[in-house]
């Protein structure tokens, strides 16, 4: 069975929507979202911020997992991811599934980025879920990174049902051109634990809520392998949460509402989109945008749609 139907089965399996399921028909995206060269929000102006989510799936052509044409073949896609993001010059984003050997085309797709974050089995070994910044507009004040499970500073560590290590990244940074103050989140939940994911949310809440980012405005992203609108994590987080969901919140989305994985295949208008950007109730969300364009060829930069926000801080 391929990654695409496990994760589709678990999602169904857990309650979320049936991604490709009758009420939601697989149909070609129109130019607006599949065409390259053209960015959705682009380089952000002073005072705002453009926020990007994007699991870029991690590289399994050295285990000879894939070959050259297949869709998923790194060496294939990895054009494509640095076009996308030389397109979009986000100003901070939150990447899942990178491992070591594919941040270079992050450094090289927006030069005058850093980066924090290591990887979730400790130094660089492992999938990293780190956080991109532009430092020419950003600085970060602290930093840190922990492990979702009861023992946060254990590396490597998982408690709460589920098998593969998940990690938060969180950072408070400072706007330099504004002066503002803000803290900025990346993570990647579980695809299997449903319980997992929920405290995964709480603990994420811990952070802002009292926490170290206590009062700050925060930014959010991720791949939460939850259906928005629709698990315990999007409830805790957003329904019930601190939290709101830049796309639904937006003055303006700028694309179809797509399913955020496609798995490369046709993305699937008003599928489940599982990868979100979500801010705290002070941040303005002025665009958001579900990015499902591919290369020349048509081929996708991964199996994911990064998500997209053009946001400003109070």
């Amino acid at each position: 069975m391929s990654r695409t139907l496990d994760r589709r089965a678990v999602l169904s399996g857990l309650g979320a929507a049936a991604i490709g399921g009758a009420a939601l028909a697989a149909v070609p995206a129109p130019a607006e979202a599949r065409g390259h060269g053209r960015a959705l929000i682009g380089r952000a102006k002073r005072g705002q911020l453009h926020v990007m989510s994007f699991n870029i799936r991690y590289d399994r052509s050295a285990s000879g997992d894939t070959q050259p044409g297949d869709a998923d073949h790194w060496p294939d896609r990895r054009p494509l991811v640095i076009d996308l993001l030389e397109r979009e010059q986000p100003t901070l984003l939150g990447i899942q599934e990178a491992l070591y050997s594919q941040l270079t085309v992050i450094e090289e797709a927006l030069p005058r980025h850093r980066s924090i974050g290591y990887g979730r089995d400790g130094g660089s070994r492992g999938e990293y879920s780190a956080i991109f910044y532009d430092a020419t507009r950003l600085e970060v004040l602290e930093w840190d990174q922990f492990w979702l499970s009861d023992t946060p500073e254990v590396i490597g560590s998982a408690t709460w049902g589920n098998t593969v290590t998940r990690i938060v990244v969180w950072a408070r940074m400072r706007d330099l051109t504004t002066g503002e103050e803000f803290a900025m989140i990346n993570t990647h939940f579980d695809h299997q634990s449903e319980p997992a994911r929920i405290k995964s949310a709480q603990a994420m809440i811990d952070l802002f809520d009292g926490g170290e980012l206590d009062q700050l405005p925060t930014l959010v992203t991720g791949d939460f392998n939850s259906a928005a609108h629709d698990s315990g994590a999007y409830s805790t987080l957003v329904a019930e949460g601190p939290t709101v969901d830049t796309w639904d919140v937006a003055e303006e989305q700028v694309t179809t509402a797509w399913g955020t994985f496609p798995g490369y295949e046709e993305p699937v208008a008003d599928g489940d989109r599982i990868d979100w950007v979500l801010t705290t109730d002070d941040v303005t969300t002025l665009r958001a945008a579900l990015n499902v364009s591919t290369g020349k060829d048509g081929r996708f930069p991964s199996d994911h749609a990064p998500v997209q926000a053009l946001v400003v801080l109070p």
